[in-house]
């Protein structure tokens, strides 16, 4: 680490969604459960290293997916990974499409989300320690631009940039809202990158996520004739090429850190609102990992 506490070296935390429960060519495997003052996380954490890189992988709805969107502790997530040493977050996720030329099978990089969740708990602060961080750019372009060299070296159709509507669900929109979300210039619709997003900026995560397009959203007129066994067979194909694109863009990165454009390794510098002798010691002893950088630099 440099004296102000970024890291310079890469430990890539890789959340796979729908689909992805585990990772092709990581050696020196191993499965390690990591417990955190906000819970379980979805499941054990898998450590390996690929390419010289030392990964660390969570599936997100735990292996055979048991939890639905809304059941994800994403609290625990970004806190087990952030507590064992990630310092950057490739998401993947399965997505609907709500565009014509973004057919299942296409990968979208997203760079904005639009947040329509309402029953998660959507930050690590709250009454007795404030905390404010910018979600004006949500994704690291460093991570999202390495994603897309390695798109394009595999020949994965793919599309730079997007919004990703996060819904509630766990049931699918209704047409009047597929329709709403058309007209407000939505690419992609899903339900797990929120608050994921906004929980790895508090955190000082740099974060990108993979949206992986499963099938069209039901404001398609061909929606009605898509059966279960092509969305499995579609989500089948796409964690096939998640490994291929995460195998691509791993030695990308390399072991060798380089810090985001964005700053986000020291957001917190500027977040924490609470004066130190008003901030509430249980909330900052679960916040050891989360802000433990900018917390030290504070001297606390």
């Amino acid at each position: 680490m440099t004296m102000s506490g970024v890291p310079t070296r890469t430990v890539l935390g890789i959340v796979g969604g729908s689909g992805l429960y585990e990772i092709d060519g990581l050696s020196n495997t191993r499965w390690e459960h990591v417990p955190t003052p906000w819970g379980e996380p979805s499941d054990q954490l898998l450590f390996g290293t690929l390419e010289g890189v030392d990964c660390v992988f969570l599936p997100r709805h735990g292996r055979g997916h048991p939890l639905t969107p809304s059941a994800i502790n994403y609290r625990a997530n970004i806190d087990a990974l952030k507590r064992v040493g990630v310092t950057d977050i490739l998401s993947l996720s399965a997505c609907g499409s709500l565009k014509e030329d973004y057919p299942p099978g296409d990968f979208v990089l997203v760079d904005q989300f639009i947040d329509r969740t309402f029953a998660r708990e959507k930050s690590f602060f709250g009454p007795g320690f404030v905390g404010h961080v910018s979600m004006a750019h949500p994704v690291c372009p460093k991570l999202r631009e390495a994603l897309a060299k390695a798109a394009a070296a595999e020949g994965i159709r793919h599309h730079v940039g997007g919004t990703y509507l996060v819904m509630e669900g766990p049931q699918f929109s209704t047409l009047a809202e597929s329709r709403l979300y058309r007209s407000w210039g939505c690419d992609v619709i899903g339900m797990t990158n929120m608050p994921e997003a906004k929980l790895a900026r508090e955190a000082e995560l740099p974060y990108a996520t993979v949206a992986m397009v499963t099938d069209y959203d039901c404001w398609h007129p061909d929606h009605d004739h898509v059966e279960v066994a092509d969305v499995v067979r579609v989500l089948g194909q796409n964690a096939d090429k998640a490994r291929a694109l995460l195998r691509r863009v791993v030695p990308l990165l390399g072991p060798d850190r380089k810090p985001s454009p964005l700053g986000i390794e020291t957001c917190l510098d500027t977040a924490l609102i609470t004066a130190p002798d008003k901030r509430d010691p249980a909330l900052v002893a679960r916040l050891d990992a989360v802000a433990g950088r900018a917390l030290a630099a504070q001297g606390m």
